[in-house]
């Protein structure tokens, strides 16, 4: 639309948003591409002061928002930007993209096992790495200006949610959240939520998808649309051409198009309608012939991935010029050069290479990630046309494709198999579509016997994907709170999250007065200290002898002699102390007087408010006692003691964080408290290096359901099974705490890698290990990853002589693919 197409007052207004918002008329000028209305609001709110929610379908172009809050950032010479990520790949795919927009000096990584100029005005880090900084007050938050959350909808991640959480009620009111969301139902409620806990907050959110959606369903080897496009039908009804098809292939059906010849020439025979499943290579042809890759075919299993490729390349299909293949082998050649020779034979390297210039791979997490790398790099670069993808794919990667193609509308989640939700639907689908390249996106269902197209319809047209909080209240997190805020603090902290803003929403608002009021007192009782003394003390025996006056002038006709008299002695009493206390010589005790008074009123009215609270639901804040009631038996806290008469009465509910508590505090992770109590009884000082490494994967390893209980000839000797019978017993005692406590507790010690880490450790080659392992190797770099990390914080936290042998051991299994970084 040209400036002459508007009306005189969509001109006026035109204008009126470029005078209020210049920084975003600057930031437009530089693009080579027009704003989309809710990325429009989105920038402009930013620019007025707010924070903000943006909940908008994949691929819309949210992370444009959080490109504008930097460029905001970077036109002030000291603000900061920190921008979280979910996912590793993610926050390395991020920085990339700004190192090449803002050049390295600028930009930071931190994802736990990467640190790359940390003190960058712009660092990219998963959101653990920001809860850790805000528990440990870092200096690195100075001049925070604004915080990223991209993919904020993790919240509703039941392992790691609550870290979310965690860093929306933390951080300092004054940095401004750009919160970056899936298309969620309850977008509203969360942005109110954002709203009462951080206040100056915009929702906006969009349903429009930039690259409309064509979505077919696969029956006998023709594309059906999935709803009636006749125009005359209401909206999302299925096309009749679709039911009749199915009904037909229900019933045996008629045959389907003739004869033709397949990748290698060989003649394929016709399929018929009642046959079923299409082979995949056939459909990857029928997608070509109708110029609709590059595709992603979802597929819910590792397995199921490989094997696809392997049926594909079988076929003999090329989908690659010769030019593109010499591309893709520069590419891979530098990509994968630090990998040693020995082990690309291991990792099936010349398999993997055949395929990508072939232009079809696997994408899932049992890949190593120097080769998922390769194949996102591959993708976007145009240079693959089909990957074949688990459900991880769609949760974020810039990986768009001209088409998707699910397999199956079911997937195992690990107890049954069971049908993707509307929301699953919404987010695999959303990958369809590449903006600015494709007019339109498609989506293709591949029919099977028993699918029901009315049932797909409805699944395709429900776009019902709610948050919700997995927020619950660990160890860790106790411990470091009380240390920052007291324990009756902390739960009203607690009480500020999206949980119980879900579960009664209104105690978030009472929490979040009560939390304010709190500041203001700090202040108030800073400005009425004095240097002779305790002016709360001071207070306490004035305002007694100004109530004692009060009440002897309203009942001075209706009181006794006695009365009277006893009146008079205790305001004789007072005047006399009050003259006696060092305070009273002060020649600023007025104005320390005003400030104590207004002290003692605003107290008053946060400890009503605090009486609320506790009389609402304190789901969160139940759960809260129950684990401080663990500390406070093992030790990790003590009640604090009494200290006497003063301005604030002492609470003899609060407790304070003793020694084994601040180590406790540096240990994040399912298993904090075992992990802190096994140092504390000193259960691993006799292991050794590889031994060491053995116990850190025991706490990090999650065992597959399949895995049955290890034998004796399946662990490392000596030391090591001494001090896993030791650390089994301490999580059997622990456990048992925990349930009297009403605790859901943690999985035991899991000893499933423990003799490959072992080996690895002590130099062993990756064939062997990942035998000894039975595992992919993406899953053994995974896990090695997270028993680094607990190696790295053990190092720190741990006296002699685990501190230094958790270091050595971290060293010696960062090694080999393990340390292969793309960064």
């Amino acid at each position: 639309m040209t400036r002459s197409d508007l009306s005189p007052a969509e001109r006026f207004a035109a204008s009126k948003t470029r005078t209020k918002t210049p920084q975003l008329q600057s930031f437009r000028s530089r693009l080579s591409f027009a704003l989309d209305p809710f990325q429009i609001a989105a920038c402009a709110s930013v620019e007025d002061g707010n924070s903000v929610l943006v909940a908008a379908p994949t691929g819309a172009g949210k992370t444009l928002v959080a490109e504008f809050a930097i460029h905001l950032a970077m036109q002030h010479p000291r603000d900061k930007v920190f921008y979280t990520a979910p996912m590793k790949a993610l926050s390395n795919q991020k920085f990339q993209e700004l190192v090449a927009e803002y050049g390295a000096s600028e930009v930071g990584l931190l994802t736990g096992d990467t640190n790359v100029n940390s003190r960058a005005r712009i660092v990219v880090m998963t959101t653990e790495v920001l809860r850790n900084m805000l528990y440990a007050d870092s200096d690195m938050l100075d001049d925070l200006r604004y915080v990223v959350l991209d993919e904020v909808h993790y919240l509703a991640d039941r392992f790691r949610g609550a870290v979310w959480e965690e860093v929306i009620i933390h951080l300092p009111l004054d940095v401004r959240l750009i919160s970056l969301s899936a298309t969620v139902s309850n977008a509203e409620e969360f942005g109110d939520w954002l709203q009462t806990v951080r206040g100056g907050t915009d929702v906006i959110v969009s349903e429009d998808r930039p690259v409309p959606l064509d979505q077919h369903v696969l029956v006998g080897g023709k594309f059906l649309d999935l709803f009636d496009s006749s125009g005359q039908a209401a909206t999302n009804r299925v096309n009749p051409e679709l039911l009749r098809a199915t009904s037909l292939s229900r019933s045996g059906g008629r045959r389907g198009p003739g004869p033709r010849r397949g990748p290698r020439g060989h003649v394929v025979a016709p399929v018929q309608q009642g046959q079923g499943r299409i082979e995949r290579w056939k459909i990857v042809e029928m997608l070509d012939d109708q110029n609709l890759l590059p595709a992603i075919f979802f597929v819910f299993s590792r397995v199921g991935c490989d094997q696809a490729v392997a049926q594909v390349l079988r076929s003999g299909i090329r989908l690659t010029t010769a030019e593109q293949r010499r591309e893709i082998r520069e590419i891979v050649e530098a990509r994968c050069r630090t990998l040693r020779d020995e082990d690309l034979a291991v990792l099936g390297y010349w398999k993997w290479l055949d395929g990508l210039e072939r232009g079809v791979a696997a994408h899932h997490a049992g890949l190593l990630p120097a080769f998922k790398e390769v194949v996102e790099e591959l993708f976007q670069k145009k240079l693959v046309k089909v990957v074949f993808a688990t459900e991880t794919l769609a949760l974020g990667i810039n990986m768009p494709a001209r088409s998707v193609v699910l397999e199956k509308l079911e997937k195992f989640n690990g107890e049954a198999r069971v049908p993707i939700t509307p929301g699953e639907y919404t987010q695999l689908t959303g990958r369809a579509g590449r903006r600015g390249i494709d007019v339109e996106g498609h989506s293709v269902i591949q029919w099977q016997q028993g699918l029901d197209p009315q049932a797909v319809a409805s699944l395709a047209s429900r776009r019902t994907y709610p948050m919700n909080s997995s927020f619950r209240p660990t160890y860790n997190m106790a411990v470091n709170l009380i240390e920052q805020f007291g324990r009756s603090r902390t739960r009203e902290v607690l009480e500020t999250s999206f949980a119980q803003f879900q579960a009664d929403r209104a105690v978030v608002d009472l929490a979040r007065k009560v939390r304010t009021q709190q500041e203001s007192l700090d202040g108030y009782a800073r400005s009425m200290e004095c240097h002779l003394g305790d002016f709360g003390e001071y207070t306490t025996l004035r305002r007694e002898l100004g109530d004692l006056e009060k009440q002897g002038a309203a009942r001075a006709d209706a009181q006794s002699r006695s009365e009277h008299d006893r009146r008079q002695r205790r305001i004789g009493e007072l005047r006399k102390r009050m003259r006696q206390h060092p305070c009273h010589a002060c020649p600023e005790r007025e104005q320390h007087a005003r400030w104590s008074e207004r002290w003692y009123k605003l107290k008053k009215q946060t400890d009503q408010l605090s009486a609320q609270i506790r009389s609402r639901t304190g789901a969160v804040a139940k759960v809260f006692d129950r684990v401080t009631d663990v500390l406070l038996e093992r030790g990790y806290l003590v009640p604090r003691a009494s200290t006497g008469s003063s301005g604030r009465p002492s609470n003899t509910d609060e407790v304070d964080v003793a020694p084994a508590g601040r180590t406790l505090r540096r240990i994040y992770g399912e298993r904090d408290l075992l992990v802190a109590e096994s140092l504390r009884l000193g259960l691993w000082n006799m292991l050794d290096v590889p031994s060491m490494a053995a116990m850190a994967a025991t706490l990090v390893y999650e065992p597959r359901r399949d895995e049955g209980t290890l034998s004796e000839r399946f662990l490392p000797r000596g030391a090591f099974r001494e001090a896993l019978d030791k650390t089994q017993l301490l999580w059997a005692e622990l456990d048992d705490v925990e349930q009297e406590h009403r605790l859901p507790g943690s999985n035991p010690p899991a000893p499933g890698l423990a003799l490959a880490m072992h080996r690895w450790a002590r130099g062993a080659a990756l064939d062997s290990v990942l035998d000894d392992a039975d595992l992919a190797a993406g899953d053994f770099v995974r896990w090695t990853k997270q028993t680094i990390d607990l190696l790295d914080q053990l190092s720190v936290v741990a006296d002699l002589p685990v501190g230094p042998t958790a270091r050595q051991a971290l060293d010696a299994v960062r090694r080999g693919i393990v340390a292969y970084s793309a960064v």
